[in-house]
């Protein structure tokens, strides 16, 4: 397709949606865009209601690009008798298995038990058949208890001195962050108004009047209102009063200089905490910590006391690694939202709440994987304040786009036959795309790209830049190295380097001068600054 027509028809898209939102009145206006906002307007969308949804920056630009990609049960929640959410978990991490294998893929993990451990091995035994039944036995795998000799043979760069032995158990892994567009692609897929880069200035939750929002295009710096029935706040921790913020901090390293084989869930000497070692490619992420925050959940960030505390864990497991701040390739922090309580902040419950007040209903609290349930809620009580009788959600069968690929390992296989492509970048593809990877091998003629790499080692495509700007609604340099691929997360500069070949590339699809492109750049700069920057 030519260029200019493609240029053409994604400008008139944002075009069209902006002007659904300042012309049409709504029946929902979700505000935020993370991963439980985005699952609001999928849901209410698929109901047959007219949604809009608008998101400051991009989709999962807060917590929902900044977890430890997991979707799981949250085995460390039995301890603190937290069965019902453990429960409502497994549940949910069983339908995305089902209904997004490309984006959520069955985890085994190794669980190591040392002498004078907190949880000693017939507790975590115990625990890890607990979480088989409230899985109902349908997980991809029951637990398996594990000798010391088996654990080595795992893990066999593990600390061997003092070891038990451990267990294995099953979750799942998961792209936050493509998981949250996907949501937001089937939003707007289902004739909802989708924006990101739009900012809600002020709720107007209908005591004056019109319910909405009086809204912000970011990228043209136009101010209009957005009329809805229903206002639901789907923001994370920027929710206020509500939420109790908890700091959670990632470090990723070169899984070689670690030496993992696979997932590990451990227990911090320093504390006890759980902690996991996870694999990410070629990467190793290192988390959590949880430590409470009243920063501004778009200034926190990791700092080095986080990052020592982290290394100084893993170090204890894997002694000859000897990883040092210098091993660290990015480190990262998010705000989770909890629903405020009493308690510490380890015992807190991640489960959620919804409120009404007048127009305005807010979700807050939860966790990734427990997203739709969350949306659910939200409709319902949105509907509740319509005054009509919904028709049950279709997210629980419904595929995300590119949930119908099939067999991930054959189709991984096609692509490396049909393009020629090496394992790693057709690895990335369908497990990032699905089904919809051809729209890529589109793009990489369209684009001119054919096949080149964006940056040696690492499997994204320059052709996957132009197909973020015409198909995954990518704005701005961010959007592309930081949640379209994980770029940032994988180079120590945070693909600084890479932002002018990425702008040259964004520039003719967005009609950016070249005062324009310079200008991205440098926001790309400060924006990786303020992520990634440890201190």
């Amino acid at each position: 397709m030519d260029v200019g027509l493609i240029l053409q028809m994604m400008l008139r898209s944002r075009a069209e949606a902006i002007a659904a939102l300042k012309g049409h009145a709504f029946d929902i206006l979700v505000v935020g865009g993370g991963i439980t906002g985005s699952g609001v307007a999928r849901d209410a969308a698929l109901r047959g209601l007219r949604v809009a949804l608008v998101e400051q920056d991009d989709f999962a630009s807060g917590t929902s690009s900044r977890s430890s990609r997991l979707v799981h049960g949250g085995v460390r929640y039995l301890e603190h008798g937290h069965l019902r959410l453990v429960f409502e978990s497994s549940a949910e991490r069983r339908l995305l298995l089902r209904l997004a294998p490309h984006l959520v893929r069955p985890l085994q993990f190794t669980w190591p038990v040392y002498e004078g451990a907190r949880i000693a091995r017939w507790k975590l035994g115990a625990g890890l058949a607990l979480y088989d039944a409230l899985a109902l036995f349908r997980n991809v795998g029951r637990h398996a208890r594990l000798a010391r000799n088996a654990v080595m043979a795992r893990e066999p760069r593990l600390r061997e001195d003092h070891l038990l032995g451990g267990a294995t158990y099953y979750d799942a892994s998961t792209d936050d962050a493509r998981l949250t567009l996907a949501n937001a692609l089937d939003a707007a897929a289902q004739g909802a108004a989708v924006a990101n880069h739009v900012r809600a200035d002020e709720i107007l939750d209908g005591t004056r009047g019109e319910a909405g929002a009086v809204v912000t295009d970011v990228l043209t710096g136009e101010t209009f209102t957005v009329r809805a029935r229903v206002v639901v706040r789907a923001v994370g921790p920027w929710t206020g009063e509500r939420v109790r913020g908890s700091t959670g901090v990632h470090v990723s390293v070169p899984r070689h200089r670690l030496g993992n084989v696979a997932a590990l869930t451990l227990s911090a000497p320093q504390d006890g905490r759980v902690m996991f070692a996870l694999p990410a490619g070629a990467f190793a992420i290192i988390g959590t910590t949880e430590s409470p925050t009243t920063v501004p959940p778009d200034e926190v960030r990791a700092t080095e006391a986080d990052v020592a505390y982290l290394l100084e864990a893993v170090n204890h497991y894997f002694p000859a690694a000897r990883l040092t701040r210098d091993d660290v390739v990015s480190a990262w922090a998010g705000v989770r939202p909890l629903v405020a309580s009493s308690g510490t902040l380890g015992s807190a419950s991640r489960e959620h709440a919804v409120t009404t007040a007048g127009r305005v209903v807010t979700v807050t609290g939860g966790k990734l994987t427990t997203y739709r349930v969350m949306a659910d809620d939200a409709v319902r009580a949105a509907g509740r304040v319509l005054g009509v009788r919904l028709p049950r959600t279709l997210t629980r069968t419904r595929p995300l786009p590119g949930g119908d690929v099939g067999d991930i390992e054959i189709e991984q296989q096609r692509i490396e036959r049909e393009t020629g492509l090496p394992a790693p970048t057709a690895e990335w593809l369908v497990h990032a795309y699905g089904s919809r990877w051809p729209h890529v091998r589109g793009a990489m003629f369209t684009s001119g790209c054919g096949d080149t790499r964006l940056a040696a080692g690492l499997p994204y495509l320059a052709a996957e830049v132009a197909h973020a700007v015409t198909h995954e609604m990518a704005m701005t340099i961010g959007d592309v190295l930081v949640r379209r691929t994980h770029a940032a997360f994988e180079m120590a500069d945070q693909a600084r380097a890479l932002a002018p070949q990425v702008a040259a590339l964004m520039a003719p699809l967005l009609g950016w001068d070249a005062v324009r492109e310079r200008a991205e750049i440098e926001r790309y700069r400060a924006d990786a600054d303020r992520m990634f920057r440890i201190g």
